[in-house]
């Protein structure tokens, strides 16, 4: 995971996009506020599919 000061991700936007298709990036502000970018991609990979939600809900 790349980190980038607030600062460094203004500068650097474009940089940090390419990055982040690849890994999480995280932006971190002064004031101590943490945010991370993750692309749609990944995000979707780690929700898991309707129908094996149904699956698991019917063995309850």
């Amino acid at each position: 995971m790349k980190v980038f000061t607030y600062s460094e991700a203004r500068q650097n936007l474009s940089e940090l996009l390419n990055t982040a298709q690849n890994e999480e990036v995280e932006i971190r502000r002064r004031d101590g506020s943490i945010f991370s970018i993750v692309p749609k991609t990944l995000r979707i990979k780690t929700t898991p599919k309707p129908d094996k939600l149904l699956s698991f809900h019917s063995t309850i």
